[in-house]
């Protein structure tokens, strides 16, 4: 029980003809729909720690959310790179990559993007949209975005809501921050020099070093059963975080 906090369950927006459901993605297109949901919102999935001080303004300028606008290669071969090109095919039926890039050219060659805006320019006169770079972190997203993409796309949108499990038929919520990014509703900003996501069956020391160091903004710490040493990462994890976060917060009180 705390002002800040509000538990929401998938009764409370999802429609009831598509519950229960166990399709985190069918879960995540219907998030505008949440009660009292404001029009800038931040959405964490599960993994996420900010580990150092976090302003406003580093998920939205000027009301804007910010973010990178880079395109990245995509195999198609696992499933959720399977939904990515869904989400692209839908893209690019609503979009015209050439108008967009005379638009907004500033913003999709940005200097700050460095290394990573490289196959943007590789394929600057290429016509089609491929999938842009997702990285893992926190996500800045306006409620607008999602009630027009459900305007334009809703048929494709609501045959996925048959979808109780995970399906390659899918779209993710990526289509909605391309979408967002496509509609030039963005400021750009490299995410990656201050989030860093962390897969623990390999990087487990490494992860724990920039927890303790707050070498980062954010941090994502992606676990499995195959971690070695299972009792004691989690262990040396909680130790770091305790270490940078020694007093609790309102929430636990």
């Amino acid at each position: 029980d705390h002002p800040k906090i509000n538990m929401v369950s998938h009764e409370d927006y999802i429609p009831k003809q598509y519950l229960p459901v166990f399709n985190s993605n069918l879960i995540e297109i219907y998030m505008h729909k949440i009660p009292d949901l404001s029009e800038q919102f931040v959405y964490f999935n599960d993994d996420f720690y900010i580990t150092n001080h976090l302003d406003p303004k580093r998920f939205f300028d000027n009301g804007l959310p910010k973010d990178i606008a880079a395109f990245r290669k995509n195999t198609g071969l696992s499933q959720f790179e399977k939904m990515l090109k869904n989400n692209i095919r839908l893209i690019n039926k609503h979009f015209d990559k050439k108008e967009v890039f005379k638009r907004d050219a500033w913003k999709w060659f940005d200097p700050s993007y460095g290394s990573r805006g490289r196959l943007n320019h590789l394929l600057k006169f290429y016509n089609k949209f491929i999938t842009l770079r997702t990285p893992h972190n926190a996500q800045p997203f306006l409620k607008s975005t999602f009630e027009d993409v459900w305007e334009k796309c809703g048929e494709e949108l609501t045959a996925m809501s048959d979808h109780r499990f995970r399906s390659n038929n899918d779209y993710t919520p990526e289509l909605f921050k391309t979408w967002q990014i496509c509609s030039s509703n963005f400021t750009p900003y490299n995410t990656y020099k201050d989030t860093k996501m962390f897969p623990l069956m390999i990087k487990s020391k490494k992860a724990i070093k920039a927890v303790r160091e707050q070498t980062y903004s954010l941090v994502c710490l992606n676990d499995n059963v195959h971690i070695r040493n299972y009792k004691q990462t989690m262990e040396n994890i909680k130790s770091s975080f305790e270490a940078i976060l020694p007093d609790k917060s309102s929430f636990e009180i």
